[in-house]
């Protein structure tokens, strides 16, 4: 059985729907966890319109303080759940490539994410980081969608 799952989060509903499912996974194979959240760097030309208004700095202390906030609430409800869980904040352009190495680095034996689904243009343009993810990993992925 798995001992140390990477729960990969991101704030959406898809996401919560996938970190409370593994949760009940994670209690009932007596594993711990690691969650982790990506956000993407500050850059001047985005697609983000939140960036568009901030400076480097702002966006960077606005960005940390929403993970850290977040992150806690994640523990929280892990703890609440018996499951041990760290948090990790990871800032990268490409989520696939820090998912798959906050699970390398911290000794993970399963990824757990979500499938958003995305498709048509939207899919074409963003991609899918789950695919990515599954691509690209040696680690086994649970897929939530």
């Amino acid at each position: 059985m798995f001992k140390h799952l990477l729960l990969a989060v991101d704030g959406s509903a898809l996401a919560e729907a996938a970190f409370h499912k593994a949760l009940v996974l994670a209690r009932d194979m007596n594993a711990r966890a690691t969650a982790v959240r990506v956000c993407p760097d500050y850059h001047v030309l985005t697609y983000q319109v939140e960036m568009l208004t901030d400076t480097r700095e702002e966006y960077v202390n606005a960005a940390w303080e929403e993970a850290t906030r977040y992150l806690k609430g994640i523990a929280r409800e892990a703890g609440a759940a018996g499951v041990p869980c760290e948090t990790t904040y990871v800032v990268n352009d490409h989520p696939y490539e820090a998912i798959i190495k906050a699970a390398e680095d911290k000794g993970c034996d399963l990824i757990v994410m979500a499938s958003h689904g995305r498709r048509g243009v939207q899919g074409l343009l963003i991609g899918s980081e789950t695919l990515k993810v599954l691509t690209h990993s040696k680690i086994p992925v649970l897929v939530y969608h």
